[in-house]
């Protein structure tokens, strides 16, 4: 079993800035897994907001947070982060940390955006933007 468990949401006005971090169990290890945030969407759809796979961190994103979000992660810390910048009121959501393991990186953002390809999830913070 992997457990994940998010902080640092928040409200904020636009053109603003906000750091996601999502720790995770001693039971996951990056160079067999990836990692992935979700947002909820209309009608509670989860939305692939982007991804990292593997020790050497391959990324993926998708197009709208392209150039203002950064994930990355830090083994030692556990930690996975989603530093999201330039925010804006439609970015208004719960955000979702989850991860896929044990697997090799994703083949494609198609594949790292589908809520299909994760077996963990976590409970979810919530980013609210004003304008």
């Amino acid at each position: 079993q992997v457990q994940l468990a998010e902080s640092g949401g928040g409200s904020v006005q636009a053109g603003g800035s906000l750091r996601l971090s999502c720790t995770v169990s001693s039971t996951y290890s990056s160079d067999r897994g990836c990692m992935g945030w979700f947002r909820l969407g209309e009608g509670n759809k989860r939305e692939g907001v982007a991804a990292i796979c593997g020790s050497a961190g391959t990324t993926y994103y998708a197009d709208a947070v392209k150039g203002r979000f950064t994930i990355s992660q830090d083994d030692v810390e556990r930690t996975m982060w989603l530093q999201m910048t330039t925010l804006k009121p439609e970015d208004t959501a719960t955000y979702i940390c989850a991860a896929r393991y044990p697997t090799g990186p994703f083949r494609s953002w198609v594949m790292a955006s589908s809520e299909h390809e994760y077996n963990y999830w976590g409970q979810g913070t919530q980013v609210t933007v004003s304008s």
